[in-house]
C-alpha cells in the first residue's frame, strides 16, 4: 500500500512539474541574438503589391541591422511554393513570410513546427485543424477604399459644380483582377466613398483574370474610360490603369486613384491619390516576438482572432498615400483627415445604406445594407461579396 502511495505521489508531481515548465516555456525561453527570415514574394518588387513586402523588409533590416539576415525569394508562383518554402527552411529561417495565396504553406507548416510561417490572409482561417505555427493577417483594405471614394466623388463633385458633366455622368469605372470577396468588397467600399459625397454616382466593373498583367490592365481601363467613366480605381498590381487615364486625359477629363503605391510619377495629371495596406508593423511585430521567443499574436498591436490578424487606420495598418493637391478638388485633404478620425474612433460604418446586394454566384443570396454589414468582424479576409443592385455593374 505505501509502495502505491509513494508510486501515485511520484507521479502527481511530475504531472505538476511538466504543467509549470509548460506554462512558464516562453517566460524563460531564450531571448534570440540573431535570426535568419525569409520572403516568399508571388512576383517581384517592380509590382506595386510586392513593392509594399520590400518596404517591410527594408524596415526590417533599418530596425534590427545584422541582428537579422534576410532571405527572399521572388516571381513564386501559388502553385509552386513548396519547393522554395522547404529551402528557406533548410538554409535556417526561423519565421517565412509569404504574400502570395498559396495553400501549400499549411502543409510546410505541419511538417516543419520550429518554423514559424506568416501569410497573407486569403480566406477565413478555420478555428481548427491548422497548425499551431501557421500565421495569418491583412490590414483592412476597405478603409482605405472607403476614403480613396471619397476623393474621387470630391472630384467628380468638382466637375459637376463646374458644369464638366452631369450629375447622371458621374460614372467611376473599376479594374479588378477576379470576382473574390476581396475585389468585390473593395470596390463596393469605393463606390460607398464616392456616393458619400456625390450620391448620384454609379461603377462598371471589368475583371482581367489575372493579378499581375500590365497589358490587360491597360486594356481594360481604356474600355472604361470609352464607356463613360472618369474616374478609374483598381485592384491588380500593375501601373497600367493610371497610364491609360494619363494618356487619355489630353482628349477628356478621366481621373485614377491608385493601390499599393503612389502613380502621381507615372500619371501626375491624372493620379489623384492612392492607398495602400502597410504590412510592416505587423512584420516588425512578428520578428520581435519570434526574436523574443513570445507568440505572435501576443505580440503584436492588433486583432487577433486565433491566429489570425487585422487592424486599419488606428494601427496604421492602412495608409493613404500622398494626395496630387494640383488636381485635388479643394477641400479634398479636410474630407480624408475627417474619414481616417472616424475609423480610428470606429465611428464609420461604411457597409450601410439603402442599397440591396445580390451574390453573383447565386442570385436568390441577397443583403438588405439598411441592416448593415460589419466586414472584417471574424477574419483578416475580406467576406463582402454582393453586388449592389442598379449601382454596380460587372461587364462581362
Amino acid at each position: 500500500m505505501k509502495r502505491y502511495y509513494f508510486t501515485t505521489l511520484a507521479i502527481c508531481l511530475l504531472v505538476l512539474l511538466a504543467g509549470s515548465f509548460a506554462y512558464g516555456i516562453w517566460d524563460r525561453a531564450p531571448i534570440l541574438d540573431k535570426l535568419k527570415v525569409g520572403f516568399i514574394y508571388e512576383n517581384d518588387e517592380s509590382t506595386p503589391y510586392t513593392f509594399n513586402f520590400f518596404l517591410a523588409e527594408e524596415a526590417l533590416k533599418k530596425e534590427y541591422g545584422d541582428r537579422v539576415e534576410i532571405v527572399s525569394k521572388s516571381n513564386v508562383r501559388e502553385t509552386e511554393t513548396e519547393e522554395p518554402l522547404r529551402e528557406l527552411v533548410d538554409r535556417g529561417c526561423q519565421i517565412i513570410f509569404i504574400n502570395s495565396y498559396s495553400e501549400q504553406v499549411e502543409k510546410v507548416a505541419a511538417e516543419c513546427p520550429g518554423v514559424q510561417f506568416c501569410q497573407v490572409s486569403f480566406r477565413p482561417m478555420p478555428s481548427s485543424n491548422t497548425p499551431e505555427n501557421y500565421h495569418t493577417f491583412k490590414g483592412k483594405a476597405y478603409q482605405g477604399r472607403y476614403v480613396s471614394g471619397i476623393v474621387a466623388g470630391m472630384k467628380l463633385r468638382e466637375m459637376i459644380d463646374q458644369g464638366l458633366i452631369q450629375p447622371s455622368e458621374a460614372l467611376v469605372g473599376y479594374v479588378g483582377a477576379y470576382g473574390t470577396e476581396e475585389v468585390v468588397s473593395g470596390f463596393t467600399a469605393f463606390l460607398l466613398g464616392v456616393r458619400s459625397v456625390v450620391p448620384e454616382a454609379t461603377m462598371r466593373v471589368r475583371y482581367t483574370g489575372t493579378w499581375s498583367s500590365f497589358a490587360m490592365e491597360l486594356a481594360c481601363a481604356k474600355k472604361l474610360i470609352d464607356e463613360g467613366c472618369v474616374v478609374i480605381s483598381q485592384h491588380t498590381d500593375t501601373i497600367g490603369p493610371a497610364i491609360a487615364c494619363e494618356e487619355a486625359i489630353s482628349r477628356k477629363k478621366v481621373y485614377h486613384v491608385g493601390y499599393n503605391q503612389s502613380m502621381i510619377d507615372m500619371a501626375p495629371h491624372a493620379s489623384l491619390i492612392s492607398t495602400r495596406i502597410n504590412w510592416t508593423p505587423y512584420i516588425l511585430d512578428a520578428v520581435n516576438a519570434v526574436m523574443s521567443s513570445k507568440p505572435i499574436e501576443q505580440f503584436s498591436d492588433a486583432v487577433a482572432q486565433g491566429r489570425d490578424m487585422s487592424a486599419g487606420f488606428e494601427k496604421n495598418w492602412v495608409e493613404m498615400l500622398e494626395l496630387n493637391k494640383p488636381i485635388a478638388a479643394e477641400g479634398t485633404q479636410a474630407r480624408i483627415d475627417q474619414a481616417i478620425e472616424a475609423f480610428r474612433k470606429n465611428q464609420l460604418d461604411v457597409f450601410k445604406g439603402n442599397y440591396i446586394g445580390v451574390n453573383p454566384k447565386n442570385p436568390s443570396d441577397t443583403i438588405d445594407l439598411n441592416q448593415g454589414f460589419i466586414e472584417n468582424k471574424e477574419s483578416s479576409s475580406p467576406s463582402f461579396h454582393y453586388i449592389l443592385k442598379d449601382v454596380i455593374t460587372v461587364e462581362k
